[in-house]
């Protein structure tokens, strides 16, 4: 083998391993995203889950309510 073809065979050797070091960095940087992304949805879903919550017990409380109305409404009459 030529030199010059070392010459070319080691500078694209450099090239795949500074490429293969850039790829891992993304990699980790996307997996640190992911990991945020997924933090923040099962807070969301927290959130959602204790709305659904005191919605539910809202409903019950109106329910209540006009329900006592109902009936001072049908004994007044």
């Amino acid at each position: 083998m030529s030199v010059e073809k070392l010459d070319t065979l080691e500078v694209r050797v450099k090239k795949m391993l500074d490429l293969i070091m850039e790829l891992r960095r993304d990699k980790s940087h996307l997996e640190q995203e992911l990991e945020a992304a997924r933090e923040q949805l099962a807070k969301q879903q927290e959130m959602t889950q204790g709305w659904e919550e005191e919605r539910g017990t809202i409903r019950s409380r109106i329910e209540k309510v006009l329900g006592e109305l109902d009936f001072l409404e049908r004994s007044s009459e």
